[in-house]
């Protein structure tokens, strides 16, 4: 299944507690050419799904976005082939792509055998991709870390075939390690050396140590990977996506100003309020994010970590 035409080649990374339907539409209003949801249980999934069909529930009460993000995928975590398979029909008819995660490094997942666990079982992983991919008609994608640690960092080169041949149309690979976290030093070789593995059919996104326009273009050049993909990057500035854009297409990019970065938290603030799933905590948060790197930011963030409500922190940003 081929994936859709993305409007640029850089990529927003789904991050929990980050990457809401109101920051994934900034993103991808100021340039993102994909955005993808938050890491969601297939489990949760299917519990839900009994309420959305008992026509209590709507699938935007569970796994909330808009129109206006497409393309939009959804990132799915779980290891019971049945359960995968199951959540993944259920969303398959909302969503323009079904991404599989195999990158998470949190312990809380990684214990279920989920996430960046499943680099460990080959033949489990073959199973899940082969049913996964022929039970969809949207593209099924792969989200995966290199292992578990430096004695074991190409655990990616077999799951990479395995998804290749199961018919996953593109992988993202984070160039870190299970026991890395988000520390260290991404290796970009690795990413170079997917790009060899797998088919030209198969596309490449290459994620970690993507801060500046830069970065980007350097990962380009040094890797021939298709896509980058921006974690923590973009957190606190969606406007590395547009600067990234014209850094790729004119050689210049204009750094973002104090006013500029509080009129985009104000703007964020604005969107959340459509949706339900936003909550308070996660905007103080996003706030959090947007004041570094502006002037009298560590005044702003006492300030913010104080706040009880969100007129407060519209005050504080105004």
């Amino acid at each position: 299944m081929n994936i859709p035409k993305f409007k640029s080649k850089v990529f927003l990374a789904p991050m929990a507690g980050i990457t809401d339907p109101a920051f994934r539409l900034l993103c991808s209003e100021l340039g993102a050419g994909l955005v993808v949801t938050e890491l969601t249980s297939v489990h949760a999934i299917i519990a839900k799904h009994k309420e959305f069909e008992k026509g209590l529930e709507k699938i935007t009460d569970f796994v909330e976005f808009s129109e206006k993000e497409r393309p939009v995928s959804v990132q799915l975590f779980g290891n019971e082939i049945d359960k995968v398979v199951a959540a993944a029909k259920i969303v398959e008819p909302y969503f323009d792509i079904i991404d599989f995660n195999m990158g998470c490094p949190a312990p809380h997942i990684t214990s279920q055998m989920a996430g960046a666990a499943l680099l460990q079982k080959p033949d489990h992983v073959e199973k899940l991709f082969s049913r996964l991919v022929s039970s969809v008609d949207k593209p099924v994608t792969l989200k995966m870390r290199t292992g578990v640690n430096s004695s074991n960092c190409y655990l990616w080169k077999p799951i990479a075939k395995i998804a290749e041949n199961c018919g996953v149309s593109m992988i993202t690979l984070h160039s870190r390690t299970i026991s890395q976290g988000y520390s260290g030093k991404s290796d970009w070789t690795l990413i170079k050396k997917l790009r060899s593995v797998v088919g030209k059919e198969v596309a490449v996104v290459g994620n970690g140590d993507i801060k500046t326009p830069e970065d980007a273009k350097k990962m380009f050049e040094e890797t021939d990977c298709n896509y980058v993909m921006i974690g923590r990057g973009a957190m606190g500035n969606p406007h590395i996506f547009s600067q990234i854009n014209s850094y790729l297409q004119t050689g210049s990019w204009n750094k973002l100003d104090t006013e500029n970065k509080k009129k985009t938290f104000l703007k964020y603030l604005e969107i959340s309020k459509k949706y339900k799933t936003i909550t308070f905590t996660s905007k103080r948060t996003q706030a959090m994010q947007f004041t570094k790197g502006i002037m009298g930011g560590s005044e702003l963030r006492v300030k913010i970590s104080k706040a009880k409500n969100e007129d407060e922190l519209r005050k504080y940003f105004e």
